[in-house]
């Protein structure tokens, strides 16, 4: 433990100095300079606060201990041994939460993300589920005041989806959504379903970190923008004039479309912003074996098979079978209710990545 606290008093030491900094005139008209600094003082505050507190319960304890010595009188001598034995509770707990706050943290946490949702095995089916999914993450978003924005969507005829791309922005909300990426199964008896039959369908879900320029190089030569005519339901400017975008990347064969809005422009700029996550993630993956197989895990190739949670509609249960956490509260989850899931599997990653620092 004596290291850990070494190493919370240099991140103490670093975060006053930052804060000093930032109080230096000449640091306040560089509104740049400015802004980085307090960037990386607000992501040192809360080990800075523990190692405070930490320190401030150490000496109380100390300071105790010591009256406790040549106290003579019983009352207070009690007094003092509750003291100290509520300080030894109380750094007991901060020693677990210091170990949590010094975890290794995902670079990816704090970005925005690219969610992709896709119909798996099961036909019309396995659409209805996928737009049902798709209904419970914009739920989900608006609760937590994440913005959304459609790249992509391909609808059947019965309102169900083949495909739909979000670009989802706001404070953590890759780290916030990065859990749902796999293979969904639903069990139930579909509407078309004459005989009563429960019937398994699936749809995959892939959550990318949104790359920034500088994580990602895209060469004129290594693409083609293709623009035609959106199609589907949008009105006659939409069907009638070039506005929609796709980019084949050749080195990868990845393609990207937008047909979302109106604006040429903006599809332009909407496809760019995909595709640099969707290399973001493939070369992220090939330059780790370990992160390429956590991939091809997670997300799979929508079998029913390969899945991470199931939705089980006759037993209204949702299980998760990652962590095999079941929650029987199926109607509110799939309309957006899905903290308690997300949360345990947050804690699962914390343990996890405690056992092995320990180990």
């Amino acid at each position: 433990m004596a290291d850990i606290i070494t190493r919370l008093k240099d991140i103490y030491d670093k975060y006053n100095a930052l804060s000093a900094q930032l109080a230096d005139s000449s640091v306040i008209a560089d509104s740049a300079a400015f802004a980085k600094l307090a960037k990386e003082q607000s992501e040192l505050e809360e080990p800075a606060q523990k190692y405070s507190e930490y320190m401030e319960v150490t000496r109380r304890m100390e300071q105790a201990e010591e009256a406790a010595r040549t106290e003579s009188d019983p009352e207070m001598r009690e007094l003092l041994n509750e003291e100290i034995y509520s300080c030894k509770d109380r750094l007991e707990a901060l020693r677990d939460e210091i170990k949590i706050i010094l975890l290794p943290k995902d670079k990816n946490d704090e970005r925005d993300c690219i969610m992709e949702i896709r119909a798996g095995a099961g036909g019309e089916e396995a659409a209805l589920f996928a737009y049902e999914l798709y209904r419970m993450y914009i739920n989900y978003c608006e609760r937590h005041r994440l913005k959304i924005e459609e790249v992509d969507k391909s609808s059947t005829e019965l309102g169900g989806i083949k495909e739909v791309v979000l670009n989802i922005s706001g404070k953590g909300a890759y780290r916030q959504l990065k859990f749902e990426s796999g293979v969904h199964r639903v069990q139930r008896v579909p509407e078309t379903e004459s005989q009563g039959r429960v019937h398994t369908s699936t749809a995959t879900v892939a959550v990318l970190p949104e790359a920034e320029d500088v994580d990602v190089e895209i060469r004129d030569e290594d693409i083609r923008v293709d623009v035609y005519r959106s199609s589907g339901a949008g009105g006659q400017k939409v069907n009638k004039t070039e506005t929609a975008i796709r980019i084949t990347h050749f080195p990868t064969g990845i393609v990207v479309t937008c047909q979302d809005e109106r604006s040429q422009l903006k599809n332009k700029d909407k496809a760019f912003k995909v595709l640099r996550s969707r290399l973001y993630d493939y070369y992220s993956s090939r330059n780790q074996s370990a992160q390429d197989a956590q991939r091809k895990s997670l997300v799979g190739r929508g079998d029913r098979s390969e899945r991470i949670r199931t939705y089980n509609f006759p037993q209204g249960r949702v299980t998760d079978h990652r962590i095999g956490l079941s929650l029987y509260s199926l109607d509110s989850f799939i309309m957006g209710d899905i903290d308690e899931m997300i949360e345990a599997l947050a804690v699962a990653e914390r343990e996890n990545a405690l056992a092995g620092e320990n180990s």
